[in-house]
């Protein structure tokens, strides 16, 4: 099938605007082509402002988002084109591999709040950063679906009813109905960083009413995120929209430079939204009229400011907020309820600046990490099959418990704490073992894989044992840190060495008990030999059949 110049190759996803196709010209690159759809682009009026929506987005130019290519919006079948970024979208990626930890966590976020920077500097808001919205191309961010927004405004589509945002990853104020800023990008930005960092929605799951709910009440649940952006995430998830950093601090926290980015053509302040699936406008007034009774409510009329709210059977399927012309509705003047209790957190208090990591911790980090790399260098040395094969062990085991972790802290975010989870992670123990073995074995065989290499090359060039052994205990290490799955074995680990590396002293013990376990094992190793057992000899000493073919 053909659309335009392009022919498409697969379908690869689906939302509220169109569908999502893999497309190719001929002798071209692979592109995201987004068939629009007939409501969407349904007269002369709202094509001509696709037309304007695409113009002013072409600007945007950065390799933190899938910029647009090509586009058609006067074609008999609409279309939208984007670069194709072969990856994940970060909520499969998450459901994969496990949450981010550490650098790769700050990595992320810095790259996301850089695309969006890069958007903002055309003038138009995205409104819709969340999970599935951004792809995982290695370890950068690619924000997509940005900016076709003005289509929203068409009154054939918002008297269906839309709720410009998702829920969960809705700034607080567009639940008020008032006009959103770039804090409000800055508030999804906080809650993608919170899921890319537990796995899990910050607000929680359940209702639309109840989780719209929680947002606007600023409850959100950042349990086992990583210390490297906790104090940052929970500032940006602050109710008020003043009380959180903007882009340029947020960048700048992370290390970046709020000015990285090859900047764009000047466009006007923030104006555009992004229209989301229809079905959410219900249930966010529903959520308004439950918790704040003397919210106001709109009609088409422009220019006409509207009398308190008329009684419950009025229809409710109307947008949350009016056409751009209108005055955006006040905020209710009634004080918000105290936050919940465990597990959510309460925000960081107004002004509070996000903590960073100093380099000194992180030096105490990267020390501590060499430090166990020797003592695993060091358990090689000594006695090579049984270091191996409790590593082999500890990695299942811990990537078990990694699993278990994650799905208590799932049920807990969907119904709370219950007094029987302890009962029910024992029991179900058993299972989160065997889901977590394919990718434990898949890892462990990688391992082995390219540590044997290094092994086999160090006998090759006739390196005598303690030396190959060494050198290979070393490559096991990084190898089995970084290898496929491996996600699941950092997280727990990082949660013990992370808060030893943060306080000097303790630390310091763990640094120098590793160096003298490395450096006993290496003593005894070089006046004893290493010890082979359970077996007699080297794989590779003469007479066996390694020794006979090397």
């Amino acid at each position: 099938m053909r659309v335009g110049d392009y022919t498409l190759l697969s379908r690869i996803g689906e939302g509220g605007m169109g569908v999502v196709h893999l497309a190719r010209k001929p002798g071209g690159e692979r592109v995201a082509l987004k068939v629009l759809r007939p409501h969407v682009v349904g007269d002369d009026e709202a094509r001509a402002r696709l037309a304007r929506e695409v113009n002013s987005l072409s600007r945007v130019r950065s390799v933190r988002v899938a910029e647009i290519v090509d586009s058609d919006p006067w074609g008999p079948v609409p279309f939208v084109a984007t670069r194709y970024v072969p990856g994940l979208s970060l909520h499969d990626h998450v459901r994969e591999e496990g949450p981010l930890t550490g650098d790769d966590l700050a990595w992320f976020a810095q790259g996301l709040a850089e695309a969006l920077q890069a958007v903002h500097r055309v003038g138009v808001l995205h409104r819709d950063i969340k999970p599935s919205n951004v792809l995982m191309e290695g370890r950068n961010p690619v924000l997509i679906d940005f900016g076709l927004a003005r289509v929203a405004d068409d009154a054939n589509i918002t008297r269906t009813g839309w709720l410009l945002g998702t829920p969960g990853y809705l700034a607080p104020e567009i639940l008020y109905g008032i006009e959103p800023t770039t804090a409000a990008d800055v508030h999804s930005w906080a809650a993608t960083v919170a899921f890319a960092g537990t796995g899990r929605a910050p607000y929680g799951k359940g209702p639309s009413v109840a989780v719209m709910d929680r947002v606007r009440r600023g409850e959100h649940d950042l349990t086992g995120l990583d210390p490297v952006v906790l104090s940052l995430v929970t500032s940006a998830l602050a109710p008020e929209p003043d009380q959180r950093p903007s882009l340029p601090q947020v960048i700048e926290t992370l290390g970046g430079s709020p000015t990285a980015e090859r900047p764009a053509v000047p466009g006007p302040a923030p104006t555009m939204t992004m229209p989301i699936t229809p079905g959410f406008a219900q249930a966010a007034q529903e959520a308004l009229d439950v918790a704040a009774p003397q919210t106001r409510r709109f009609e088409d009329d422009p220019t006409r400011r509207q009398p308190p709210p008329a009684p419950p059977s009025q229809s409710l399927n109307q947008p949350l907020a009016g056409p751009a012309t209108e005055a955006a509705p006040p905020r209710p003047d009634h004080t918000l309820p105290p936050p919940m209790r465990e597990p959510y957190q309460v925000p960081a208090p107004a002004g509070a600046a996000p903590a960073r990591v100093s380099w000194t911790e992180r030096l105490r980090r990267w020390i501590l990490g060499a430090a166990v790399l020797g003592a695993v260098a060091g358990g090689l040395v000594l006695a090579p099959y049984v270091v191996s094969v409790s590593i082999a062990v500890v990695t299942v085991v811990l990537r078990s418990l990694s699993l278990s972790a994650s799905a208590a802290t799932d049920r807990r975010g969907r119904r709370g704490p219950k007094w029987y989870d302890g009962v029910l992670n024992l029991m179900a123990a058993p299972w989160h073992f065997l889901v977590s073995l394919p990718a434990s074995i898949m890892l462990l065989v990688w391992t082995a894989l390219l540590v044997g290499c290094v092994g086999l090359v160090m006998v090759a060039l006739d390196v005598d044992d303690l030396t190959a052994l060494g050198v290979s205990g070393v490559f096991l290490g990084v190898v089995h840190w970084t290898g496929p799955g491996s996600s699941r074995l950092r997280s727990p680990l990082r949660r013990i060495g992370l808060p030893l590396a943060r306080t000097p002293v303790p630390w310091l013990v763990g640094v120098l008990l590793l160096v003298a376990a490395s450096a006993l094992m290496v003593w005894w190793a070089v006046g004893h030999d290493p010890v082979w057992a359970p077996f007699d000899e080297s794989p590779w000493a003469p007479g066996t059949w390694l020794g006979r073919h090397l």
